[in-house]
């Protein structure tokens, strides 16, 4: 039997983060966006790389984790991330995280300076474990060479294990490589340690081979399909839906992703809004956003509740 809580099995999604048109956090959209993502079956991976989370502050990303539980959303739902360059800015939100009940973290290693050793993100980690030092603590670790360019190397997932079982949970991993992947769950997947592909266009095979879901960007607006694979794997048309979601994924992927998943919210939702990026990450322009818009008509895509997801009308004046 797994350790780890339900909530923190299957389909969860770095949560969009939506911005009023100052760029500031709009509370009212998040937590609209993340009653919506829970409401359809996906977990809570607030702050994570689609979450443009390394263009927020540590004060940003707390207020919003506290307006989540201010609202009544279950943090056994939640894996904040909570990786950061500077240790102690990871210690303080890890910290934060457990002191609010979530049941687990999803920890980037130290990113900034690349070529560094296995043993200089061992200590990282193990850093942030010790100074944190609770028992409730559950680390995934968060594998994403092709953005972070550090990554987690298996003798490092093995020792991290080793002085720290219990804690160390689990790994998403977001090389984009179905052979690591593979390796992974032959390697780690057990009972104390789960495996996430971070794409859900590798969810069939990850549960396939006893993977415990995916934590995927596109679950932002494609939620009910990817779920319902999640939930019926075993059944005969999964291959079906495995390509289904494929090609859904591969439209939004047409275009820098965050962007267009945000621009599908805002054109479905009627919230324009919705669009709004932080710098260094921009919008899309009027073609591609149209361009967007008729490629997910031609598949008959649709998000579902869409309008739920805009802010209130009070928010929406203010910002």
């Amino acid at each position: 039997m797994s350790m780890l809580m339900p909530g923190l099995r299957g389909v969860l999604s770095p949560v969009l983060t939506p911005f009023n048109a100052d760029r500031s956090p709009s509370p009212a959209r998040f937590v609209n966006h993340c009653r919506w993502l829970l409401r359809q079956g996906v977990g809570l991976a607030v702050f994570g790389t689609n979450s443009e989370a390394n263009s927020l502050t540590v004060s940003e990303k707390r207020a919003l984790l506290d307006t989540l539980l201010d609202a009544g959303l279950p943090p056994e739902r939640m894996m904040p991330g909570t990786g950061a360059c500077a240790l102690p800015d990871a210690i303080e939100l890890t910290r934060h995280a457990v002191n609010s009940g979530c049941a687990g973290v999803l920890m980037l290693p130290p990113f900034f300076y690349k070529g560094v050793s296995d043993e200089g993100l061992f200590r990282g980690f193990a850093e942030v474990i010790e100074a944190v030092a609770d028992a409730r603590l559950r680390v995934y670790l968060y594998h994403i060479p092709p953005v972070a360019q550090v990554g987690i190397s298996f003798d490092l997932i093995e020792r991290l294990l080793m002085r720290y079982p219990g804690v160390i949970a689990g790994i998403k991993d977001s090389s984009g490589d179905w052979t690591h992947t593979a390796a992974l769950l032959k390697e780690f997947q057990s009972d104390r340690f789960d495996v996430f592909a971070g794409t859900e266009t590798l969810l069939l095979p990850t549960l396939q081979n006893g993977g415990a879901g995916c934590i995927t960007a596109t679950g932002n607006v494609n939620a009910a399909a990817i779920v319902r694979l999640a939930d019926h794997w075993r059944e005969a048309d999964a291959a079906a839906q495995q390509q289904r979601l494929n090609d859904t994924r591969a439209i939004f992927q047409r275009y820098p992703i965050i962007a267009a998943m945000k621009a599908a919210i805002a054109w479905q939702s009627g919230d324009p809004h919705w669009t709004t990026m932080r710098p260094p990450l921009i919008e899309l322009d009027d073609a591609q956003q149209h361009e967007l818009q008729q490629a997910l008509t031609q598949i008959g895509f649709e998000i579902e509740d869409a309008s739920t997801l805009a802010a209130d009308l009070q928010e929406t004046s203010a910002a």
